[in-house]
């Protein structure tokens, strides 16, 4: 029976609960499951000429290499993976067809998948960071200067 655990382990990954933070700061990321490890970074990595990826998508699954930190940018770049193969039937011969033409940096899924990831990392860094001095300490709404006397 553990000789079928570990195999399934090898092939599928093992389910990944992400840290109860990231969830309240990016609940989105509750609308994928997770898993860690499994043969499907490894084909991913095997494509682009290395011996693994960080993370790979298919439909609402997201994998996770071994040893890979789930650093908000990551898992959020992946989400919208998630909502890439969501959003359009053909995404996977798409996303194929994009990285054969432009290379897997250019291609334009991959491209809009950083984009998403830094507008909302970034989103939630300004709610997180401490009023600016300017907005703390506001200028008063009348002249400092006293209106000249009849």
């Amino acid at each position: 029976m553990k000789a079928i655990t570990r195999l399934k382990a090898a092939l599928v990954g093992q389910p990944l609960e992400l840290p109860a933070v990231l969830l309240e700061r990016f609940p989105e990321l509750a609308e994928a499951r997770w898993r860690r490890g499994g043969l499907f970074v490894r084909i991913g990595g095997w494509c682009l000429g290395t011996s693994s990826v960080a993370g790979i998508t298919l439909w609402r699954t997201v994998w996770l290499a071994p040893g890979v930190h789930p650093r908000p940018h990551l898992l959020l770049h992946e989400l919208r993976h998630v909502h890439q193969f969501g959003e359009r039937w053909l995404f996977p011969l798409q996303y194929v067809w994009q990285s054969l033409r432009h290379g897997y940096r250019r291609n334009r899924f991959e491209t809009d998948a950083e984009h998403f990831a830094h507008q909302r990392v970034d989103a939630v860094l300004a709610q997180l960071a401490p009023p600016s001095s300017s907005t703390s300490n506001p200028p008063a709404p009348w002249s400092s200067t006293p209106p000249p006397r009849s």
